[in-house]
């Protein structure tokens, strides 16, 4: 069980107070999943340029946002930035003492988090011959997620995504930005809590697995915004005033299906 902390921000300008406000809301949570996972803890910060910045140690979120590298991400939040990603870890598998194994993970092209235990890890690494940067399970999601071109797939892209989510045999949410489309967040749930929020005085998105403190930072107007189980969605940074907590686009895919996908990629490859 981990802790899962997200902002999407339309990008532009804001006031010194609205800034303030971006910063203190995602800090507060992330430490409010502290209770998720106190092994370890990181922040990634997204332009629209496709840039980033990323700061993770073996520490509790509430010792990582006072830490001087979490402060220096902070300062940087401007009317560039179209993503925050945060992360509080409980390890299932590498060990928090590899900084590598912590979140957020940087894998190929891919910026993401997760939370979840995926038990065919493995296979999956041994399947596609993916190279493996540590020990924890979770990277091979982000090397799935890079695998599938966000731009150069006639449209099909998270169709192809949800079948590579269904070769996966496990529990999963997660959060991922594709540096070669900066702007979108991808967001796949696989039973494992996430929640959403919309705040329009912010024009920005804020994701976290806990309703609870979404409820209790931005008050009763927080009904029960689950993002859909099953499901792969898309949201875009450009298209928050008008999708607010919507995904730009989505698509369903079918859990337990994991052994049939990895059997029809071994045959496709076989055809290659």
């Amino acid at each position: 069980m981990c802790g899962l902390a997200g902002v999407l921000l339309c990008p532009g300008e804001r006031t010194v107070e609205q800034w303030q406000r971006l910063r203190e809301a995602f800090t507060q949570n992330l430490v409010s999943n502290e209770e998720r996972g106190r092994e370890a803890a990181g922040v990634a910060l997204v332009r629209r340029d496709g840039t980033y910045e990323l700061f993770k140690e073996p520490v509790r979120a509430s010792e990582l946002v006072r830490a001087q590298g979490y402060q220096r991400i902070m300062s940087l939040l401007d009317g560039e930035t179209v993503s925050l990603l945060g992360h509080a870890r409980l390890p299932t598998k590498g060990s928090p003492w590899n900084n590598t194994n912590n979140h957020p993970l940087m894998v190929g092209h891919i910026v993401g988090v997760h939370n979840g235990m995926i038990f065919n890890d493995d296979e999956l690494f041994g399947t596609f011959g993916f190279p493996r940067l540590g020990e924890v399970d979770s990277e091979v999601l982000f090397w799935l997620l890079n695998s599938v071109h966000p731009l150069n797939n006639d449209g099909n892209y998270l169709s192809l995504v949800g079948r590579r989510m269904e070769m996966v045999q496990g529990t999963f949410a997660l959060m991922a930005v594709d540096l070669r489309r900066p702007t979108a967040l991808v967001v796949v749930r696989g039973m494992m809590p996430l929640c959403l929020h919309y705040e329009k005085s912010l024009n920005a998105l804020f994701f976290s697995s806990r309703y609870v403190f979404l409820r209790k930072l931005f008050g009763d107007a927080v009904m029960t915004e689950f993002v859909e189980p099953q499901q792969v969605s898309y949201f875009d940074a450009g298209h928050l005033l008008e999708r607010q907590d919507h995904p730009f686009c989505s698509v369903k895919f079918a859990l337990g299906s994991w052994r049939r996908r990895i059997e029809e990629e071994r045959t496709e490859g076989s055809r290659v």
